[in-house]
């Protein structure tokens, strides 16, 4: 099996626009106790979470880095409406896409590099053909034209991880109280095939999450049924 990154078409004829924020978030950490770092990043995304009947939800509403003890317990009160799988870190977005859209949409949207939309039509297309770990979440997205798509958030789980060979040797091991890596992607990325999941033909690296993968049949699906708006570009494996 082969596996590709998904990234946005800068050359396609499609000029969709979109400017928005998940509806919700974990903060970020304020100095952790042990690195000292303050840090967050939202591109982990479970849009399918609803924290609606947290009775304390504004603290989920307004981004900002707290001390550590207190994003701890935010997780706590957020695990139990995440999907099987999900993986929390500082700043993660919850719950659906908001914001505004304008522009003529491919079947595929890439409006972020670690966010993948669908039009509806082309979900149903997919999912037809057998491909696994497609969840489309509704999103919450105001259209200034007439006639605008439905477009869907896939929420994207991450699993996989970048092969030791492709990462600085004298990198320094994840905080033990926080998790951060301070690692720099790397311009040549090369997959671990010991981490791949066998059961997901799209997902997120868990360690650089900004990176979406697709398999080969993700990939072949979309080019047989013409879904286009993203591009596949390969990614070695070790």
């Amino acid at each position: 099996m082969h596996y590709f990154r998904i990234e946005e078409d800068n050359s396609s004829v499609y000029t969709g626009h979109v400017e928005g924020s998940h509806k919700w978030g974990l903060p970020g950490i304020r100095n952790c106790t042990v690195c000292r770092a303050t840090w967050g990043t939202d591109t982990r995304a479970y849009p399918s979470v609803d924290l609606s009947p947290v009775a304390t939800l504004a603290d989920f509403e307004e981004p900002r880095a707290e001390p550590i003890e207190e994003y701890e317990r935010l997780c706590e009160l957020a695990r139990p409406f995440l999907p099987q799988g999900a993986l929390l870190q500082p700043g993660a977005a919850l719950g659906p896409l908001v914001g505004r859209a304008q522009g003529r949409f491919g079947p595929l949207v890439a409006p972020y590099s670690w966010t993948l939309l669908v039009q509806h039509e082309a979900l149903q297309k997919l999912q037809a053909e057998g491909l696994r770990g497609l969840n489309g979440c509704r999103t919450q997205l105001r259209f200034r034209q007439r006639n605008s798509p439905e477009l869907l958030e896939l929420e994207i789980l991450p699993m996989g991880r970048l092969h030791p060979d492709c990462l600085p040797p004298d990198r320094q091991p994840p905080c033990p109280r926080c998790g951060r890596r301070g690692l720099t992607r790397p311009d040549d990325m090369l997959l671990d095939t010991s981490t791949i999941p066998s059961h997901m033909d799209l997902f997120r690296l868990e360690d650089f999450s900004t990176v979406i993968v697709c398999t080969e049949r993700f990939v072949d699906a979309c080019r047989r049924l013409g879904l286009d708006g993203v591009t596949f570009q390969p990614l070695p494996m070790k």
